[in-house]
This record gives structure tokens, sequence and C-alpha cells, in this order.
């Protein structure tokens, strides 16, 4: 389905309604509904009651629908967007609509060997690589802005080293099993020998092979604090900076991709919604509340869709967010992948296509 933004999707009406209210009603208004929202998410059109009398399964007179129109416009679920026009889910009525009506599909059997190609063989590289090509093909196979944002910490560390520069300060140099490689400069204690560098560096990597950053950090401060390390103290003030310089440089730095921004330009019309987009690229560009979605994400296993102000970087843009998290060997949430796009989305074809994909990430990671 091509992304478009041809009509925005009023904010949610307090809590109106809630799931257990929509099954409440009987099966002539959830069938008028759930027509209503099918209609919206393929065309982005208003639609009427004439027309919705020749697309129903049942015979109804157009009077009859628009009685049942008007009270689902009275429950918050569906409104006119001018007078005398057809009617729109509100952004209540598609939440609605996705938790208790959406029958979601299975991938079919192209895009599930396109995305075990893409993801499934890459073990061998770096995992940004792997991250930006994931995001890629997501944004690809959903016409929408593929979005992944991981923990820079779910690689294991190989090796470190410090290399001196000009008197009182050193390169450190951290390399993961992936190949990844961080450089930090640090400040030297005064009358450090050169030899403190070397055995620094023996003792560390004697050390963090094969774990985590948070893991090896936790080790070496432990090490250090029981005084078991036989190092002197310029050496162990050298790991210390070492540690320190990694602890606030690297730690809770997230990595973030966002391929295909164009799809989200599709079809906009008119100079408000070319705003809202725009603002939605500022804020992507500044990673402006993004971090938000690891924690959003951990709330849970599975997929989480948010549409329109239901997340706070979507207030303005009024688009929708899929995403799922995925995991280390470990079992800890390192990162979360999706697709941002318009609220009409095809949400039954997206939402599975998501969720694999970040398991075939989390697999690639054990």
């Amino acid at each position: 389905m091509a992304a478009t933004m041809n009509q925005e999707i009023p904010k949610d009406l307090s809590g109106v309604v809630s799931a257990g209210d929509l099954r409440k009603l009987n099966d002539r208004s959830r069938t008028i509904f759930r027509e209503i929202v099918e209609s919206y998410l393929s065309t982005g059109e208003p639609v009427g009651s004439r027309n919705l009398a020749r697309q129903l399964p049942m015979t109804l007179s157009p009077a009859s629908i628009r009685n049942v129109m008007s009270d689902l416009e009275a429950l918050g679920l569906i409104y006119a967007p001018h007078t005398s026009a057809g009617r729109l889910p509100t952004q209540t009525g598609l939440r609605l609509f996705v938790d208790g009506l959406l029958e979601v599909g299975d991938l079919a059997e192209d895009e599930r060997r396109a995305i075990e190609q893409q993801i499934g063989m890459r073990r061998e590289q770096a995992l940004d690589q792997v991250l930006a090509e994931a995001s890629e093909m997501i944004s690809g196979l959903s016409h929408c802005a593929g979005v992944v944002l991981a923990d820079k910490q779910v690689s294991r560390l190989k090796h470190v080293e410090f290399v001196p520069l000009e008197p009182g300060k050193a390169l450190v140099v951290l390399v993961s099993e992936s190949q990844d490689v961080e450089n930090r400069v640090i400040n030297l204690p005064p009358g450090l020998p050169p030899s403190s560098l070397v055995e620094a560096a023996n003792y560390l990597n004697a050390h963090i092979r094969g774990l985590t950053l948070n893991e090896a950090r936790a080790r070496i401060e432990k090490e250090l604090a029981s005084a078991k390390a036989e190092l002197d103290q310029l050496t162990q003030k050298v790991i210390e900076a070492g540690l320190a310089t990694w602890s606030g440089a690297l730690d809770g730095r997230q990595s973030l991709i966002v391929r295909g921004q164009a799809n989200l330009l599709k079809d906009v019309d008119g100079l408000d919604n070319l705003e809202r987009i725009r603002q939605l690229f500022d804020d992507l560009e500044t990673k402006r509340d993004l971090v938000q979605l690891l924690g959003l994400a951990e709330r849970g296993d599975g997929v989480h869709i948010f549409i329109g102000s239901e997340n706070k970087l979507f207030s303005l843009s009024g688009s929708s967010l899929i995403v799922a998290p995925f995991e280390n060997e470990q079992r800890k949430i390192v990162g979360v992948l999706g697709v941002i796009g318009p609220t009409r989305l095809n949400y039954a074809r997206i939402i599975p296509m998501v969720d694999y994909t970040a398991k075939l990430i989390g697999r690639a990671l054990t």
C-alpha cells in the first residue's frame, strides 16, 4: 500500500470507549465500523452511507446505515472531516480496530524468503551493516520508513590497546568481535612510564575477551576494588581512566538507522501535511525522543503499535509506528526494529513482517 497523508486522524478522545465497549456493539454496528476503517486504510478517503450500502455483506438502506454511523460517531469511533462528507475513523476508533477487529495475516512466502536471505545469512558482517540492511529491506517491503535503534553494546569485546600520543594523553582503541572499532583519547597520570600502557592493555585483554562492555567494566571494577589485581597504582589509574572513558562515551549510546524516509512523502497533499512530515524528519534527524523506543519495547514481548499522538514523537506528524524488540543471547533487549508510516498503514501485513524480521535479527545476534 502506498503511504499517504490525505486525512489527519484526530487525537484520542480521552478514552471515550474501550475494547470492551467495542465488543458490546451489535453485529450490524461492528460490520459497518469495520467497513469504514478498512475503506480508510485502503483509500484514505471518507466513505458515505450510499457507498457503504453497496459494499456491506448485508442489505441495509442508506438511512439505516446513517443511524448506525451516528451512534458510532457519538462513541467517538468515527467522525466527519467536513459537513456532508462521509466518515473516517478517529484515532480512538483506529486503535480499537487494531486491538479488537484486525485480522493479522501470515507473511507471503516470497516476503519471508526475502527477509531470511537478507538477515539470516549475514552473520559474518559487522552488526551495523546487518542493521542498516535490515532497515533498508523492511522499508522496501512495507513502502514506509524503516527504523532500527540498537544499543551499541550488543557486540562482545575482542581487544584493547593503548597508543601513546602527546605527553599526558593516550588513544584507547576498543575492538569488538564484530570488528567494530571505537577510539577515545584519555588523560594519563603524571609520571606514567610507557611500560604501564603495555601492562594495562595486557591485563585488560586477559580479562575482557568475549565480554560485553558492561560485563567487562563490572568485572574489572570488582577486581580493582578487591585489590586482586597485582598492578601498580599508575597502571590502575590508566585502566580506570579507560573504563571511565568507555562508560561516558559508549555506555547507553544508541545506533539509529532510518531508511526510506522518501516513502513518507508519497501522495502528501497540502501544506499542513507536508509540514507535519517535515517535523517528523527533523525529529528523526536529531534522534529526538527516539531513545524512548527501547524503553517502550521493554514493556513486553512482541510487536508494539503506536498510532498518532500515542507516541510523543509522532504527536505533530500524525504518523504511526509498528516496532518489535530484538534480544541478545542473554535474552536482554538490545534494540528495536520497525516502520514509520501514515496512520493508514496495512497493519495486517506489516505487523507480522516487523515481528519476523526482529526475531531473525535476534537469532543472528546469538
